[in-house]
Formats: C-alpha cells, structure tokens, sequence
C-alpha cells in the first residue's frame, strides 16, 4: 500500500462540554489533538493505511500529547520537528446546537509556523504515493515555503498532490489574503477537495457549476466537491458522480471534512490507484468509494471532537452497507 504524507498545522483542540453557548460563555473544555493536515493523517492510519505527518511542534506537553495520540492510531511521527522558539499551537471552540462550531486560536506564532524547507526531508516521500496539504500554513512564515519544498519532492516521486482549502479566516490578517494564498497554490494539486461553503469565497463567481469549472486550472483533474448533509460529488472535466449523505444526529462537525478526504484517500492508497486510474473509474465505482467517505464523515460527526472521534473501518463499512 502506498502512503500518504500530510503537512501543515497540528494543534490542541479545546472542545466544550457545552452546547449552545457563545465561546465567551463556556466555563469547561477537554483537549484533543487536531488540525486538518493532523487529521487527515489519523483518519488514513485509523483505517488501516500508511499516513506520516510533517510538522513542528513545541517542547511541551502538547507538543508530546499530540505525538502518543496520533502514534496510537498507527501515524508515523518520525518526521514531526521539535522547537523551544514557539509552543504549540491551541485552538478553542464552541459549539452550536447543530454541531457548528465557533474558533479562537492561539498561534501567534506557533510551533507548527516555524517549519523550514530545509527540514523536509526527500525520503519521507515514496513513488505514487500521496501529498495532502490545506491552507492554513500557506502564511508568510518558514512553513509557506516548507510547502512548496514538499510539492516540488512530491512531483519527482509521482505523487498525488491533494489540496484541501479549509478556510479558516480568523487566523488571517484580512481575507483576501487567504484568498491569494489559496489561488496560488491551487494549480499546484491533481485533487482539489472544497465545500459548498468555500466555493464561493475562493473563485469569486456566483454561479455553482460555473465556479466549479473555474476549480480546474494548472495541474487539477478532480474537485471533490463536499454539501454537507446535500451529499458530496466527484467532479472531472467531463463527468460528475454524485453520492447522498447519511443522516445523523451531529455532536460536533469538527473533522468532517478532514475524515472525508482522509477516507477518500485511504480508498486510493488502499487499491493503488493513480490519477490516471481515477479518471478512468466506472460511476459505480466512484459512487462506492464517496458511500465509504460520507459514511466516514458521518460517524465521525457523531461524537465531539476531530481524532478522537473517527470511526474504524469495520464501522464505516457497516454503515455504508445499509446505502
């Protein structure tokens, strides 16, 4: 089985025991490690694929409550970098009564923002196997460029470029900076995964299917194009597959998105595909690997919290298999 290579931010989740209430207002959290790169990574390890993270971390005991957490699920930590320059990042949430979820980060710097180029190594990656990476860390910091390093050693090996925007605006100075950011870096990916909610922001264009055509630029094949509970589409130049979500009662949506992908590239690590094979899969095909991702998303929804929260795959495909 190939492996899957995930960048960018790790963090400390700080999720309430309390629904409902402004961020201000809640007097209680428990800790669990996140932040998308971080959980996609557990969410291919938690299924039983190959997933190593590169980050940087403080010299701190959340810096080391992160490392246990995610080894525990099978990710290989060996490329994760230590610092005592910054600690590591926290983020605090409140929760709506659906389950959104309210952010106020602390990363001013953070551990994660100081990676360097020079500390991404060219055999953490492996022939065809898979890049992932969200917007996050595409700042003006060490790790912007640790980004770019990582694409440039990605595509000499032949790997799968996956780019999920994930935009979280709080942690930029205006928002049409993270917009740049993410055009950017955009044409650099094959897989572009975007929700309803981003799809506008990011392209500036009214119109849906219109602002998904705009998607495919540079070096992008595939949208993943994620609805919430409307279901999610795999979207080519020539062809759309369209797959329902499950309906669930949500705790928290921290992560659902992140174990989507997650799932969605386990499936290709798990039979080998290529780009090429990707493109080339029947509807049915397609449609069975979305069941597997939006079952994954859903279960993870059904309990607080992003890594700790994911399902295994005896779990998903017990769900998925009443679809």
């Amino acid at each position: 089985m190939n492996k899957v290579v995930s960048i960018g931010e790790a963090l400390i989740d700080f999720i309430p025991f309390e629904k409902g209430i402004p961020l201000k207002d809640v007097t209680s959290f428990f800790r669990v490690p996140g932040g998308a790169p971080l959980n996609v990574a557990a969410t291919v390890a938690k299924l039983g694929g190959r997933a190593t993270m590169l980050t940087k971390l403080g010299q701190d005991g959340f810096g080391d409550h992160i490392i246990e957490c995610v080894k525990l699920l099978g990710v290989d930590t060996s490329s994760i970098k230590r610092t005592i320059k910054a600690n590591t990042a926290l983020a605090f949430v409140s929760l709506k009564e659906n389950g959104e979820r309210d952010f106020s980060f602390y990363r001013n710097p953070s551990a994660d923002m100081l990676l360097e180029s020079s500390e991404i190594e060219e055999d953490i990656f492996e022939e065809n196997g898979i890049l992932h990476f969200c917007s996050v860390s595409l700042i003006e910091d060490p790790i912007k460029e640790a980004h770019k390093r990582a694409i440039k050693i990605a595509k000499t090996k032949k790997c799968l470029i996956s780019f999920d925007p994930n935009v979280r605006l709080p942690l930029w100075e205006n928002p049409e900076d993270c917009r740049k950011a993410i055009l950017e870096f955009l044409p650099l990916a094959n897989i572009i995964k975007i929700s309803d909610e981003e799809l506008k922001f990011i392209t500036g264009i009214e119109n849906e299917r219109k602002a998904i055509q705009s998607l495919f630029t540079g070096e992008v094949q595939i949208i993943i194009y994620t609805k919430g509970i409307n279901g999610a589409e795999f979207i080519t130049k020539n062809k759309t597959v369209f797959s329902p979500s499950f309906k669930v009662v949500a705790q928290d949506t921290t992560g659902a998105g992140d174990s989507f992908i997650g799932s969605f590239l386990y499936k290709v690590i798990e039979n080998d595909y290529t780009l090429e094979d990707l493109l080339n899969l029947k509807g049915e095909q397609i449609k069975d690997i979305l069941t597997f991702s939006n079952s994954t998303a859903a279960l993870t929804v059904c309990k607080k919290g992003a890594i700790s929260a994911l399902p295994t795959k005896e779990e998903v495909l017990e769900l998925a298999k009443g679809r």
